[in-house]
C-alpha cells in the first residue's frame, strides 16, 4: 500500500465563493446528467439537483452550483446554453473544506485510491473513490460493493499500519 498525492491537505474556508440556483420547469430531466460533467469540468465545486413544485403545480427541477468567482462566467454560459433557464440567482457563500488526502491501497484488482478527510489535524472521513471501483467491478464482473468494501479494508488497514509506526 502507498500513498498517493496530496489534494488540498490543510483544513481552510474558501470565503468568496457563489451558489447559483436555477428553476427550471420545462427540461427534460434526462439532460441533468450531462449539464452537471459540463459545469464540474468548467470548475464547479458541487452541483446538485432538487425536485420542486413549481406555479401552478408544476414539477421542476432546481439547479445548484457552488463555484468560486472567477469560473462563474463558464458556469453561466453552459447554464444559458443547455438548460432551458430564463435567470440566475446568486448567494454568496463561504465554505469549510476538510483537509484531503487521496491515499492508493492495494486490493486484488490492482492499486485503487480512497479520499481521506482530515477536520484538526484528525482523520474524521474517507471513502474509496467511486469511478475507480465502478471501472473495477465493471472490467472484473464483480458486484460494485465487493470492490467499495475492499477499498475500505484495504484503507483501514493503511490507517492502522500507519497508527503503529
Amino acid at each position: 500500500m502507498t500513498t498517493g498525492a496530496f489534494d488540498h491537505r490543510e483544513e481552510h474556508t474558501d470565503p468568496e465563493m457563489l451558489i447559483v440556483q436555477a428553476n427550471l420547469d420545462d427540461m427534460n430531466p434526462e439532460h441533468c446528467p450531462y449539464v452537471s460533467d459540463l459545469l464540474f469540468g468548467a470548475g464547479a465545486n458541487d452541483v446538485y439537483w432538487i425536485p420542486i413544485l413549481m406555479k401552478k403545480g408544476r414539477p421542476g427541477l432546481m439547479l445548484n452550483v457552488l463555484v468560486g468567482q472567477d469560473r462563474l462566467p463558464d458556469v453561466e454560459e453552459i447554464i444559458f446554453r443547455e438548460t432551458t433557464s430564463l435567470g440566475l440567482r446568486y448567494m454568496s457563500a463561504s465554505c469549510h473544506r476538510l483537509g484531503r488526502e487521496m491515499l492508493k491501497v492495494s486490493t486484488r484488482w490492482g492499486e485503487m485510491t480512497a479520499k481521506a478527510g482530515y477536520h484538526r489535524g484528525r482523520l474524521v472521513q474517507f471513502a474509496p473513490e467511486f469511478r475507480e471501483c465502478e471501472a473495477a467491478a465493471r472490467r472484473y464482473g464483480v458486484p460494485l460493493k465487493e470492490v467499495y468494501d475492499e477499498v475500505r479494508r484495504a484503507f483501514l488497514q493503511l490507517m492502522q499500519t500507519k497508527a503503529s509506526e
